[in-house]
């Protein structure tokens, strides 16, 4: 088992330490289930609070807070703390030396060096899988996909023909990269045509035909990224779908195809992104936001959770609601909302004097 001394942990954190007792740290925890050999992590007013039923002698709080008795390390960013305390005690997953003997890697494919291939796995022809990379059970990798250096695939990942993964990218389970769109058409115009043109569904019909508009791009995911359990993003129509560099997604997020997002993105879970979207750099979807096909959201903007987005945005908006609005323009409709309230309670008491009035004017 690990163990530091709260000196050498207030030296990775980069903290403050006010040292009252000294115990030997083997674990993290919220300040309830900590014990004496226990850092506890009070990183907001309720944990701290929670320090004087605590059975730690020290823990890590924020920037001014001091708990007598208690030996503390003080922080400007306790999240960031966090991070690297975490990295600290972190078990990483079990990983197969060299090839499994279930593997199957086609004779074609390129492996680098020191890359590790878990049980079941298959490697497709031609394909590249750079050094250091550790890929799984039960990963595919399509045909000619490349994989950079320094991956982490997660067991179940699987990997399109002609996919592109960058360098330190890191898969979770069940990942899906290179899906064929969600892309199709009729012989005639159908009803959701019908609709955006005439604004209603005049036509019948039942004898239509359903063609499928097959996918012949791919996807590239740049460096730095991350993406969570059962994530689908699918291959380009005739472009590539893109990530950009050190982006992170969520579990359970959906990108359509042709879509294009940039660097330092932040898509949290539930995210879906219709086709050919382009989101900007450094831009955040908070979780179940839904964008519709055909839009660019400009960088540095937050989509709010849930904001149902129909059309496109300026850089640095903050959008809100259903459908979203800037929020600014969110915040003038609830007040509109309110005010409105206000009046028609005014006019509820008012009602009786009006109806009066208005007998009386008929007589």
């Amino acid at each position: 088992m690990k163990s530091f001394t709260v000196d050498e942990i207030t030296q990775i954190v980069g903290g403050m330490l006010t040292k009252v007792q000294s115990p030997e740290i083997k674990k993290i925890a919220p300040p309830l289930l900590s014990d004496e050999n226990t850092l506890a992590l009070a990183l907001g007013e309720e944990e701290i609070a929670n320090l004087s039923k605590s059975k730690a002698k020290a823990a890590l709080v924020p920037l001014g807070v001091q708990i007598d008795g208690l030996t503390t390390i003080e922080v400007e960013r306790p999240r960031l703390a966090m991070m690297k305390l975490l990295n600290l005690f972190y078990i990483p997953p079990f990983v197969n030396k060299d090839i499994h003997p279930s593997a199957v890697v086609d004779p074609s494919a390129k492996l680098g060096q020191n890359v590790s291939i878990g049980p079941n796995v298959v490697i497709s022809p031609n394909a590249v899988i750079g050094d250091n990379t550790k890929i799984l059970a039960n990963v595919y990798i399509g045909s000619d996909a490349k994989i950079g250096n320094n991956c982490f695939f997660h067991a179940g990942v699987n990997i399109g023909d002609r996919v592109q993964v960058g360098n330190d990218v890191i898969l979770h389970h069940g990942v899906s990269l290179g899906a064929d769109g969600f892309s199709f058409v009729t012989e005639n115009p159908n009803n959701i045509e019908n609709a955006r043109q005439d604004g209603e569904i005049k036509k019948d019909n039942s004898d239509q035909v359903i063609f499928k508009i097959p996918s012949i791009g791919s996807v590239i995911i740049g460096n730095n990224v991350e993406i969570g359990a059962n994530t689908t993003i699918d291959r380009g129509t005739i472009e590539n779908t893109i990530i950009g560099d050190n982006t992170k997604i969520d579990d359970l997020v959906m990108i359509g195809h042709n879509c294009r997002v940039g660097k330092g993105c932040l898509i949290v879970s539930q995210v879906g992104i219709a086709g050919s979207c382009v989101i900007g750099d450094r831009v955040v979807i908070a979780g179940q936001a839904g964008l519709a096909d055909h839009i660019e959201i400009g960088s540095d903007t937050i989509i709010t959770a849930k904001a149902g987005v129909t059309k496109s945005f300026p850089e640095k908006s903050i959008i809100v609601g259903i459908p979203a609005v800037p929020r600014k323009e969110f915040i003038k409709q609830l007040k509109t909302m309110k005010d409105a309230q206000e009046i028609f309670a005014k006019f509820r008491k008012f009602e009786p004097l009006l109806k009066e009035f208005e007998e009386n004017s008929n007589k």
